[in-house]
């Protein structure tokens, strides 16, 4: 009796242990179903994803950040030099306000033939210029101050393919520039992804209209998304110290100069109120 008490024991213990690993099975598959809904939602989202909001791009950087000026100094020599001049702006400033010994300057920097006690000037003739581009390019010393470091950061980060441009590149941020996409080759290539949005007038006609969606790479550059955008970051901030040299010690004496204000304020009143006490 007791040898079939204990088989009947052990089959319902099978039976118990079945429908466990059954609703073991059960929840896994669940938790395995909803691991896998929010990739596919956000395959989704990625498909229908927001248009890219390039007119909010900000530069975020600070002339305090020597290295990145250092950076910057390089890009700009290697990269810009050969068109753009910063015609208020010596070489040897540079130099001392960004810490770079003068062999190095002279070494790394500054063309062959020139000094430091130069000012930073392109060898491009404005008439060569003229002819190649339609019009002399401009000179940066001031641009960053006139525009802005932000309209710098977004103009070089809009540059786009566009077959129909001589220079065969275009810009959102300044839309058909003379200036060709001289850093292509870090960036690569993109093209300008569009898409169609309908509106209506207020007598109720409903026209459409063509409007800037994403950016699509189309061949790689050199370096990569992130690298770009420091490379990027680091000449505007070099740009924006050459729009203002002694911009840091400006702040820093300002601070000086407003404290030094309210001192004397506060001793004009304590005069003033010497002065009237038979008075009052």
């Amino acid at each position: 009796m007791r040898i079939e008490l204990d088989r009947a024991g052990n089959a319902v213990r099978a039976v118990i242990a079945t429908f466990a690993l059954s609703a073991l099975l059960a929840a896994g598959g669940a938790r395995a179903a909803a691991a896998t809904a929010p990739e596919s939602a956000g395959a989704t989202a990625e498909k229908v994803s927001e248009p890219v909001d390039w007119q909010s791009w900000t530069a975020g950087n600070s002339v305090e950040n020597v290295a990145s000026l250092q950076r910057g100094a390089r890009n700009f020599t290697s990269y810009c030099l050969g068109c753009h001049s910063l015609k208020y702006v010596r070489w040897s400033r540079v130099g001392q306000d960004l810490h770079i010994p003068p062999e190095t300057l002279a070494k790394d920097l500054i063309p062959p033939g020139d000094k430091a006690v130069n000012y930073i000037l392109s060898s491009m003739p404005a008439a060569d210029a003229e002819n190649w581009f339609g019009k002399a390019p401009p000179d940066l010393s001031l641009m960053a101050r006139e525009r802005g470091v932000d309209y710098l950061y977004q103009f070089l980060k809009t540059f786009y393919v566009d077959p129909t441009r001589s220079t065969g590149a275009n810009n959102l941020r300044l839309p058909n520039p003379a200036m060709p996409d001289i850093l292509s080759s870090l960036e690569g290539l993109k093209k300008a992804v569009y898409r169609t949005v309908q509106t209506k007038s207020a007598d109720g006609t409903s026209s459409s209209e063509q409007v800037f969606d994403h950016f699509e790479q189309i061949a790689p550059g050199t370096l990569t998304e992130a690298q770009y955008d420091g490379f990027v970051r680091d000449t505007v901030n070099f740009l924006d110290y050459v729009g203002e040299p002694t911009q840091i010690q400006r702040r820093s004496m300002g601070i000086w100069v407003v404290l030094f204000l309210l001192v004397f304020t506060w001793l004009a009143w304590l005069m003033k109120k010497e002065y009237w006490k038979d008075i009052h």
